[in-house]
């Protein structure tokens, strides 16, 4: 019987989180689950940022998990560390995936900071709020670094810097054991 499994794909901005896992899903069947689709829809209504803003996001999110879990839902969440999030955040979301019988693998995309640099701008980062100001991005950058630093081990690291998404996906793959959608 398969065991639910969530694959918690994190890393910098324009690291190439969700065109990765887009290619992720489609090699392995399993959902999508982007976290600009609950920060976008909070920021709607509170600034980011804002007690009520990060009180309703995390509470989204853990809702969405606890729903997936329920219904033995593989998925892939991508995710980017930042200090609004509770630093505890991915170890609650393992005990809450590892107390119901399921399975979380941590993957972490890396870059240089000239790819960074080069790709914030790009105009798909406008489909969602991400983040597309060099400026903000430099002012930021230690802050962003710190969070990522306090991520639980990965089980895959992948330096998206020159390698394509299709084969970033495919080891990713491949050094999970994912299924292959039929």
């Amino acid at each position: 019987m398969p065991v639910m499994h969530l694959i918690f794909l994190h890393g910098p901005a324009a690291s190439g989180k969700l065109t990765i896992a887009r290619e992720l899903a489609a090699i392995s069947g399993y959902a999508l689950f982007h976290n600009h689709l609950i920060v976008d829809a909070v920021g709607a209504l509170f600034p980011f940022g804002s007690p009520n803003f990060v009180a309703l996001r995390e509470r989204f999110w853990m809702d969405s998990f606890a729903g997936a879990i329920a219904e033995d839902r593989s998925f892939i969440f991508t995710f980017a560390p930042e200090a609004s999030v509770a630093p505890d955040f991915p170890d609650r979301v393992r005990a809450m995936v590892e107390a119901a019988g399921g399975r979380i693998d941590f993957v972490a995309l890396t870059i240089s900071r000239d790819e960074q640099e080069r790709r914030i701008d790009a105009a798909s980062r406008a489909e969602f709020g991400k983040l597309r100001s060099l400026d903000l991005l430099r002012h930021l950058r230690d802050q962003f670094e710190a969070c990522e630093a306090a991520m639980p081990p990965s089980a895959v690291t992948v330096d998206t810097s020159a390698t394509p998404p299709t084969k970033n996906a495919r080891h990713i793959a491949e050094k999970l054991g994912l299924p292959h959608a039929a």
